[in-house]
């Protein structure tokens, strides 16, 4: 797997992050220290969770090693659904919470990641340099949600909700092209 694809994976996975951020950045100033720690959890996270998901896959792998690609297409697939399903969720049932808290925090970044320990174990089933990832994934996650932060403080004109959207459709291509690649396609 190559860079750029590793690059718009972490960008894909890192918009709920980024979601979030913007949301938070919006609903509240938050401090330079609390942006820097938010982004911190985010990154981390994200990190980490490919690196559990690509122990588990990696497992698995002589098992289901003829299936390896429709597997990733599938878990990829399911998240970019499930993040573009979530662009047609209306703004009054989307909560604001006070991120600040650590609990909200680790919640948070739990919840986000889960997304990337699913990618992880679709990186068990191919081949992929799985610390190169997990750190592209962590820095893309930070700067993204950074930028998210600042972004929702300033102002009002990005959607979060556009931002999943972008990343669930990002996702879903790159199953694609995963699926395709395998099957002699492209």
């Amino acid at each position: 797997m190559s860079f750029l694809e590793i690059f718009l994976i972490g960008l894909g996975l890192s918009m709920d992050c980024f979601a979030v951020s913007v949301s938070c950045g919006i609903c509240g100033r938050l401090a330079w220290k609390d942006v820097l720690k938010v982004s911190a959890f985010f990154g981390i996270f994200q990190g980490l969770m490919p690196l559990i998901g690509w122990l588990i896959g990696s497992s698995f792998q002589l098992l289901i090693q003829a299936y390896d690609h429709w597997l990733a297409f599938g878990i990829l697939g399911f998240i970019g659904l499930r993040m573009v399903s979530q662009f047609f969720v209306h703004e009054e049932k989307r909560k604001r919470i006070d991120i600040r808290k650590i609990s909200v925090l680790l919640t948070l970044s739990v919840a986000t990641s889960i997304d990337a320990l699913a990618t992880g174990i679709s990186f068990g089933f191919i081949r992929v340099n799985i610390l190169e990832a997990a750190l592209v994934i962590t820095g893309v996650t930070f700067m993204v949600s950074l930028v998210g932060s600042r972004l929702g403080a300033k102002s009002t004109f990005i959607p979060a909700r556009w931002a999943e959207l972008l990343g669930g459709l990002v996702l879903i291509m790159i199953g694609t092209k995963i699926l395709l690649n395998h099957l002699g396609i492209l």
